[in-house]
């Protein structure tokens, strides 16, 4: 199988961290430090059931007074939008840019394959305008919900 440079495939994360939605905020919290990464996806026999971020745990346990040992599922986000191998980078960075997030989950068949960041676009460098132009859509203030 040849990968078509223009694709989701031929740059995103294969071996991505996860973890389960059982896993406590705190080891969630351990390994995105271990990792030096601040998002894991949370899955469940292969499939993406959420994301947690160092935001959400912040903003959902810590200053909320939780405890650390609270389960995943009760602070991860599950709205997730996600993306498949065969799209072009440059659609992966318009859904990144419509949804206002800096990562993007690979899904195949139900099951995850990799992860795409909006920094692996932009390293990238024959895709810097859709990370310049990603980047501005993520980095504009959205809109309140009414």
């Amino acid at each position: 199988m040849t990968l078509n440079n223009n694709t989701v495939e031929s740059i995103m994360t294969t071996n991505v961290a996860t973890v389960s939605p059982n896993q406590t905020v705190q080891e969630a919290a351990q390994l995105m430090s271990q990792k030096n990464i601040g998002a894991l996806p949370v899955v469940e026999n292969g499939q993406v059931k959420g994301m947690i971020t160092d935001r959400d745990i912040t903003l959902r346990t810590t200053a909320q007074g939780k405890n650390a040992s609270i389960p995943v599922s009760q602070v991860m986000s599950t709205n997730v939008v996600t993306g498949t191998p065969n799209m072009s980078v440059q659609e992966a960075a318009n859904v990144m840019a419509q949804h206002q997030i800096r990562r993007l989950p690979i899904v195949e068949n139900n099951q995850l394959r990799g992860i795409v960041a909006l920094g692996d676009i932009a390293t990238n460098h024959a895709y810097d305008e859709a990370a310049e132009q990603a980047l501005t859509n993520i980095s504009e203030p959205s809109q309140p919900q009414a």
